[in-house]
């Protein structure tokens, strides 16, 4: 004789009276059930239904249990059992046109989930694959910072690189920058001292020709004064 769904071995949390149709969370069991507890978890977070969040919390409470009260792993369990059965219906009446009523049932249900522990080749397997992920994460980690290390070391040894080079660069353009200061100087240099020349030739000039003049004046008055001495 098989066993029953309710008396199926397990860790097991009920909500009853639950203020929603029984057709709208079994819709949300099925997507759940025979999985195990984090994968069932992960998929309940980002289901877009009203009663994702109610089954949930149900589930949750069902992990506390069985860790609480039996002390197992909530990560070593699966979903071994989930159904919703139809609760209490509320019949209330709504008014229509021309003195008519119309029915207005307001359903409930009662959510069931069984947490049972996985079979030792199962946890085996799934322990195996968890030091698998946890291995490479780190290896990518490490590979991460590696690169990173490395990328750090290329750009301080390219702007080595870059300023050893900008400083040949200046250095083999010294000599050209003097040459050019200096042809730029002796040009500016240049006329400045030839109209300074120019200027101090003139003034020469000048002077020697006062001479002159002051000579011929001092001749021409010579022979007058010995004339007088006589």
């Amino acid at each position: 004789m098989a066993t029953k769904t309710n008396e199926r071995p397990g860790t097991r949390a009920v909500l009853r009276h639950c203020n929603m149709s029984s057709y709208k969370v079994r819709e949300v069991l099925d997507l759940v059930r025979g999985m195990e507890f984090e994968r069932a978890t992960e998929i309940l977070e980002y289901t877009e239904r009203a009663a994702a969040p109610v089954v949930l919390k149900l589930l949750k409470s069902a992990a506390a249990n069985a860790e609480h009260n039996e002390g197992l792993i909530s990560s070593e369990m699966y979903i071994a059992t989930a159904y919703a059965d139809e609760g209490t219906t509320l019949k209330r009446w709504r008014p229509r046109a021309r003195g008519r009523a119309t029915r207005i049932r307001k359903r409930s249900c009662h959510i069931t989930l069984i947490l049972a522990r996985m079979p030792d080749e199962q946890i085996v397997r799934r322990r195996a694959r968890v030091a698998a992920n946890a291995a490479e994460l780190r290896a990518r980690r490490v590979a991460g910072a590696r690169r990173g290390r490395n990328r750090a070391a290329d750009a301080v040894a390219e702007a080595e690189a870059v300023a050893a080079f900008d400083a040949d660069a200046v250095i083999e353009e010294l000599p050209v920058q003097t040459e050019v200061l200096e042809v730029q100087s002796t040009e500016v240099l240049g006329t400045d001292v030839v109209e300074a020349d120019a200027v101090e030739t003139e003034a020469v000039v000048d002077d020697v020709e006062e001479a002159e003049d002051s000579n011929l004046e001092v001749e021409s008055e010579a022979p007058s004064s010995e004339e007088e001495v006589k």
